[in-house]
């Protein structure tokens, strides 16, 4: 049983998840995905399309909030070194938590995992320096062409992004991305 917990979410299919870390004086050995486990505890059978990571040199990196139409993607993700507050979206029009907002606290020392459902927009934030960031995508693939995007400021949202704004780093991209009320029905999935 390499997975500690499954803890479900405010948003239906996004589950916060701690693995088993098995260490001595020789350091520690941790399985960060276990396909038998995972489906047993969640129903989902992953299909990996891609395993990526990004490096993150200043604390106040922010990226996102991203998702892709049509070909959507769930995201297993991850810190490698670093922390961050990383954010997932509801942003499936027929769902019961459509609008939620689920925001954890990722870090390497904790070895502490988010499942990210398509249907998601997603997000993070750099809470130091030198992070790395960790991504196992299932389904779709990532295409230039698919990629959309909600504010990260939307107000109605209400993200306590725990870096002052001011002090943030992101693209303008990111900026420009609507809030999810003015995205239209056919850009939301």
């Amino acid at each position: 049983m390499p997975y500690q917990s499954f803890e479900k979410t405010e948003i239906e299919g996004v589950y916060r998840i701690q693995p088993k870390v098995f260490g001595d004086e020789r350091g520690w050995y941790c399985a960060e995905l276990e396909m038998a486990e995972f489906k047993s505890a969640t129903g989902i059978c992953l299909r990996i399309t891609q395993i990526a990571s990004s490096f993150n040199s200043k604390k106040g990196i922010l990226r996102g909030l991203h998702y892709q139409k049509p070909e959507t993607q769930g995201k297993l993700v991850e810190v490698i070194s670093g922390s961050v507050q990383d954010v997932a979206v509801d942003i499936r029009k027929g769902s019961s938590t459509f609008g939620k907002v689920v925001s954890a606290i990722l870090t390497a020392k904790d070895h502490n995992q988010l499942w990210v459902p398509p249907g998601c927009a997603h997000g993070y934030l750099a809470l130091v320096d030198n992070t790395r960031f960790c991504y196992t995508i299932t389904d779709g693939f990532y295409t230039t062409a698919n990629e959309k995007g909600v504010n990260p400021f939307d107000p109605d949202l209400k993200i306590d992004w725990l870096i002052p704004r001011d002090q943030l780093i992101l693209k303008d991209r990111d900026l420009n991305f609507k809030d999810l009320k003015n995205i239209p029905d056919v850009d939301l999935l």
